[in-house]
């Protein structure tokens, strides 16, 4: 069936490259999972102790695949923070962690760029974060790795350089909350579908960039990312 004719035209879908692969993903929505390593929340002020996931989103638009980040506008204090990446073929409701990982088609690894600044206001005033989070080019990626050629890791060293010095080094073993149970918790708070990404969080180690500096990150056996602030 035909689609309707539009008043204005439509938007441009958002397509992540598959490795080896010419056939690109196309994201529906972008999943964050807050304060997923103990590290990371001992560095931002808060228990590592297990609690219910905290979870928030970016737009789609927001992922891209370049090789610049261009430093956001009305921020001083812009953070990196590394992250294994994955990427949805199936979906639902109230999916159970004994079945998460048949939803998943691919890994990656990828940054959510944060204004800090706007960050620590918005908390200080009990508001959204959306303004720190979800601006333009605020989630470089990866290619996406189809889980049917690596499996589905469960360790692995996550890590990012700034202009050749190591920042931030874990384990996605580390991670508090595990794949299985990311995808089982946010599936009772939204149905899932196929399309959906999800970033699991960040090791210890964010810290400030500026113009000119050169980052490189990866996930150890899934893939890599390099990129220089503009």
């Amino acid at each position: 069936m035909s689609l309707p004719a539009t008043v204005i035209p439509l938007p441009q879908p958002v397509l992540l490259p598959v490795e080896g692969s010419a056939e690109a993903f196309p994201v529906r929505r972008v999943y964050c999972v807050g304060r997923n390593y103990a590290d990371h929340a001992i560095e931002m002020g808060h228990d590592p102790n297990r609690e219910p996931p905290f979870f928030f989103q970016k737009n789609p638009d927001n992922l891209f695949a370049g090789k610049d980040f261009p430093y956001p506008p009305l921020s001083n204090d812009v953070h990196f923070e590394v992250e294994c990446v994955l990427a949805l073929k199936a979906g639902g409701a109230d999916i159970s962690a004994e079945k998460a990982l048949d939803c998943i088609y691919g890994y990656g690894v990828g940054i959510d760029f944060t204004r800090r600044d706007l960050q620590a206001e918005a908390k200080k005033l009990g508001r959204p974060w959306e303004l720190a989070k979800a601006f333009e080019h605020s989630a470089p990626v990866s290619a996406l790795v189809p889980a049917s050629r690596l499996g589905h890791p469960v360790s692995g060293r996550v890590w990012l350089d700034v202009n050749g010095v190591r920042k931030q080094e874990g384990d996605l073993n580390q991670m508090i909350w595990k794949v299985p149970e990311i995808i089982a918790e946010l599936s009772k708070l939204f149905v899932l579908a196929p399309g959906d990404v999800i970033m699991t969080g960040t090791p210890s180690g964010v810290a400030a960039i500026n113009k000119g500096d050169s980052i490189s990150c990866g996930v150890d056996g899934i893939a890599t990312l390099s990129l220089k602030v503009v």
